[in-house]
């Protein structure tokens, strides 16, 4: 994007950055990742994102409150207080809660229209005990039932689903809906047994009258591999973000799948430009010695933000659109870079580097920083620290900037607006 970072705030009458490191999310990317997926989905299934963990580092709020407004059907969180800053934050589409809060917050799950899943007897008791609890608001409380089909982490086994499902209708909730999560969605075999197994609960709650709550099982693999049974949602988490997981990468053919883009991006400047003699010691350790009169910058960003300590001396950043190593160790709060052989005249603390994303011809992904730190994607974008600023962009520009002591601001899509020209506009929260 055009212009220096301090001047497209000052353009959208934001505040200045607290640090000269940042994260920038794409909102159209995010819009059109959606659109994306509902391509790969099909007509009359919910797309409901899973906004877990910070939406995966990018931003929990202003990335639901987005997305809302470009038609996301629901949201998926692993935790209630997740979505309990989800619906403060004014996101009123459906929220399900994957692991269960203590029974003291069922009346207020119920209160705020927060559905809980429950993959365990034991909690599923404790939970439908506070109901009773609580008496008001019992049948105002959505319950789904996790199924236990292979991935050996939580769920019930098909043969215990009735009971379940049976103790949530007794309780005078609403049974809301059964789901499982696949191991290995491009294992044809684990994946096809996976199924059955649902299916097999599925069956068993409708022979015991128990009807036919909704179902959904694929997430953002499932997409990638194709041709796996939708049911009447999904949960897309990478995807959306514009990621393709590297475990299903090789089947990534559709035209949906190559349209997804990446929404967030890693930039820096420096704190410091300096020359150092050969032989000079970088960071603690050191890992990294000097063997030329080298040019090394500093970059404020560092373990604390997310960065991992195990690219120490793997990884690069782009400056003036050319790739520059990173040498030393990755530090609390900061890494060096040698830009000792970039061209043009000495690299200084008015150039931009990009950590994460694209600069020029060149690109850095998720994925690579993964495959060198001996990772997956998922880790390295979820693990950007909340102290990082991030900046939200629209087309029209920077929309929003979320820091730790500017929470962010709210801002909609124009009715008229689509996938990729949605306009936003700004006004205080």
């Amino acid at each position: 994007m055009a212009g220096s970072i301090e001047a497209r705030l000052a353009a959208a009458g934001l505040p200045p950055l607290p640090r000269t490191a940042w994260l920038e999310i794409d909102l159209a990317a995010l819009v059109d990742n959606l659109a994306a997926v509902r391509t790969l989905t099909g007509a009359g299934v919910c797309v409901e994102p899973v906004v877990k963990a910070d939406a995966y580092g990018h931003g929990a709020l202003a990335v639901s409150r987005a997305l809302e407004a470009a038609g996301a059907d629901g949201f998926c969180v692993a935790a209630f207080d997740e979505a309990i800053e989800l619906r403060r934050g004014g996101v009123r589409r459906p929220i399900l809660v994957f692991y269960p809060p203590g029974p003291e917050l069922v009346a207020e799950a119920a209160r705020r229209r927060i559905t809980l899943s429950v993959g365990d007897p034991r909690l599923l008791e404790h939970l439908l005990g506070g109901l009773a609890r609580r008496g008001r608001g019992a049948a105002r409380l959505r319950v789904e039932l996790e199924v236990e089909t292979g991935l050996g982490r939580s769920g019930f086994a098909p043969d215990g689903i009735v009971a379940a499902a049976r103790g949530v209708v007794v309780a005078g909730a609403r049974l809301a809906g059964v789901w499982t999560h696949l191991q290995a969605p491009d294992d044809e075999p684990r994946t096809s047994a996976q199924f059955e197994r649902f299916e097999a609960a599925v069956a068993a709650l409708r022979a015991a009258g128990l009807g036919r709550p909704r179902r959904h099982v694929v997430a953002s693999g499932g997409l990638v591999v194709g041709g796996l049974a939708a049911y009447d949602a999904i949960r897309p988490g990478l995807a959306i973000y514009g990621i393709v997981p590297e475990d299903v990468a090789r089947t990534a053919d559709a035209p949906g799948v190559r349209a997804l883009r990446p929404a967030l991006a890693l930039k820096a400047r420096p704190v410091r430009v300096a020359d150092l003699p050969a032989g000079w010691g970088i960071s603690y350790g050191p890992t990294f010695e000097t063997r030329r009169p080298s040019r090394i910058a500093t970059l404020p960003v560092g373990y604390a933000d997310g960065w991992p300590r195990a690219l120490s001396n793997r990884a690069a950043a782009l400056v003036r659109g050319v790739r520059a190593p990173l040498v030393g160790n990755v530090a609390m709060d900061a890494v060096m870079v040698d830009v000792t052989d970039v061209p043009g005249p000495p690299v200084g603390v008015d150039d931009e580097f990009v950590l994460i994303g694209r600069q020029g011809e060149h690109e850095i992904t998720a994925v690579e920083l993964a495959r060198d730190a001996g990772t997956i994607s998922w880790v390295i974008v979820s693990a950007m620290a909340r102290r990082l600023p991030r900046v939200y962009h629209a087309p029209s520009g920077a929309v929003d900037l979320r820091t730790l002591s500017s929470p962010g601001t709210t801002w909609h899509a124009s009715s008229s607006g689509t996938a990729t020209s949605a306009t936003w506009r700004s006004t205080p929260s």
